[in-house]
Parts: structure tokens; C-alpha cells; sequence
């Protein structure tokens, strides 16, 4: 048996899969380190990210690749605008407690949910991809899209590590992350980081639907998965830690991938609840967090 082309199958699928994971745990991660809430509702962020560009896709006249760019501008920050709505009528109001942020991201969760259901329709919707194109090695094809993916999650990734660590809000945010009472001592309004930061995550969840939605199709419930591996990656990798994040992303997705084409999803899942276990038991803080001071 040739083993090649099913690794180089299960390489490629694994950094699609860590690529779109990346952006969607990057979100959560950032929400975590800066904000310390738990946003239960981070999958329905992705979730409306697929189903706006789905909505693009149906009005926008033209070819596929029009609606897809729009979708890329337009969904990201609608979903944004909702998170900022969300931020300032939920969050601030319960005064982020860390308890009550939960129980109230579970009720945005639903929300949401029911609400595109409503509007939306219980049936997957399919989005074409902005070109088809595939590349053909020795033994298949593969979609040209699906690199399109990796690289613009590498673009963003790298835009989103520039952005914190060279621009003055990034530098507002790693400070308030690093000690909200004296941000606040220096007169950093400690509530507008949080809301920008809030809306940040769930733009960069939207993100990752808007690209994945030309190879799975738009549901509202598919935001589950998502938000359960997000979890995963951000656990593993150290609660706040971008770095981690990455790393971890990028651990899950290729493992997924690999065991997916090797042995089976469920075994992939497995995988990932047993490097999570294993975490907790011998590295609580996660393998690039540090431990609490």
C-alpha cells in the first residue's frame, strides 16, 4: 500500500482545518486574556459569519468571487456590531463577573440560534467558492480554495500579532490585560477595551465561517463544533496565550486531519478529549501559559 498520497491528503486537510481553528480560537483566546469571560456564545459567531456570507451570496448579483469579498467585509462586521451590542447591554451590566458572564453567554448562545433559525430556516445552505480551480498532484486533485484558506489565515494571524504588539491600541489592550487597575490608574477606559475586544473575537469567529462556508454549507447549528474545539485549543494551549493558541491550533488541526483520513473522526475527537485530560492533569495552565501570580 502507497501511503503517500492518503499523508499528503490528511497534511492538507489537517491545515485547513488548523488554519480556520486558528481564527476561530484566536477569538475566544483574545476575549479570555484581556476580558477573563468566557463567551459560551463564541460558535454563534462563526455560525453568523457562514450565514452572512450565504446572505451575500443570494443578493449580490455577479460573479461568486463579488459576493464572496463583500461577505469577507460586510459579515465580519455585522457580527462585530452585534458583539458590541452584546458587550454593552449584557456584559457591562453584570460588570463581567466571571459566574454570571457564562450562564449569560449560554443565553446569548440561544438567542442567536433561535433567532437565525427563525429567519434563516432550518435547512444547509451551500455558498460557491469565489474560483474553482484544482491542483493536481500525482495521485488527486485538490481545491485551490482550500490553500486560499491556509494563506488568508496566515495573513490574518500575522496581522492580527502585528496589530497587538505595534499598534497603540494593541499596546492599550496587552496593558489592560496585564493589570486592569493600573490601565485604569492611567486613564485607559478600561470598558471600551472590553468592548473592542469583545468585538474583535467574534469578528475573527465570523471570519473563519465566511472562509469555510464554499467547502460545508451554512446551518444554524453548526457553530458546535467550532466552539468545542476552540475550547480544546485554547485549554491546551494556555488560557490568553496567543502563542499558545497557535501552537495548539495548529497541534489539534493537523491531528485531526491525520486521524480523520488515517483511522475516523470520532477517533480524532478522542485524540483531542485526551490531550485535554492529559493537560489539565499535568500542566493546569495549559503548555504556554504561565502560572497564576
Amino acid at each position: 500500500m502507497n501511503i503517500a498520497p492518503y499523508l499528503l491528503l490528511a497534511t492538507l486537510e489537517g491545515l485547513v482545518q488548523a488554519s480556520v481553528l486558528m481564527l476561530t480560537a484566536l477569538g475566544l483566546s483574545l476575549v479570555f486574556g484581556v476580558m477573563r469571560v468566557v463567551n459560551v456564545a463564541h460558535g454563534e459567531f462563526f455560525m453568523l459569519g457562514a450565514v452572512g456570507a450565504w446572505i451575500c451570496a443570494t443578493l449580490i448579483p455577479g460573479p461568486p468571487a463579488v459576493a464572496f469579498v463583500a461577505a469577507l467585509v460586510l459579515a465580519p462586521l455585522f457580527v462585530g456590531a452585534i458583539a458590541w451590542a452584546a458587550d454593552w447591554a449584557i456584559l457591562k451590566r453584570i460588570d463581567y463577573n466571571p459566574e454570571a458572564t457564562i450562564v449569560a453567554t449560554i443565553g446569548l448562545m440561544y438567542i442567536i440560534q433561535q433567532t437565525t433559525l427563525w429567519s434563516f430556516g432550518p435547512n444547509a445552505q451551500a455558498v460557491d467558492a469565489p474560483f474553482y480551480y484544482t491542483l493536481r498532484f500525482p495521485w488527486f486533485g485538490y481545491s485551490t480554495y482550500k490553500f486560499f484558506i491556509i494563506g488568508a489565515a496566515v495573513v490574518l494571524v500575522g496581522g492580527l500579532l502585528y496589530f497587538l504588539r505595534h499598534s497603540k491600541v494593541g499596546l492599550v489592550m496587552r496593558a489592560t490585560q496585564f493589570d486592569r487597575e493600573t490601565a485604569q490608574n492611567f486613564g485607559i477606559s478600561v470598558g471600551r477595551v472590553y468592548s473592542i475586544v469583545f468585538a474583535v473575537g467574534a469578528m475573527l469567529a465570523a471570519i473563519g465561517g465566511v472562509l469555510v462556508v464554499p467547502a460545508q454549507q451554512a446551518h444554524y447549528l453548526m457553530g458546535h463544533d467550532p466552539l468545542l474545539l476552540s475550547f480544546v485549543v485554547v485549554i491546551v494551549g494556555g488560557l490568553g496565550s496567543i502563542p499558545g493558541t497557535i501552537a495548539a491550533a495548529i497541534l489539534i488541526g493537523m491531528s485531526d486531519g491525520l486521524l480523520s483520513v488515517f483511522f475516523s473522526p470520532t477517533l480524532a475527537k478522542i485524540f483531542s478529549t485526551l490531550l485535554v485530560a492529559l493537560v489539565l492533569v499535568f500542566k493546569p495552565e495549559g503548555l504556554f501559559g504561565k502560572a497564576g501570580r
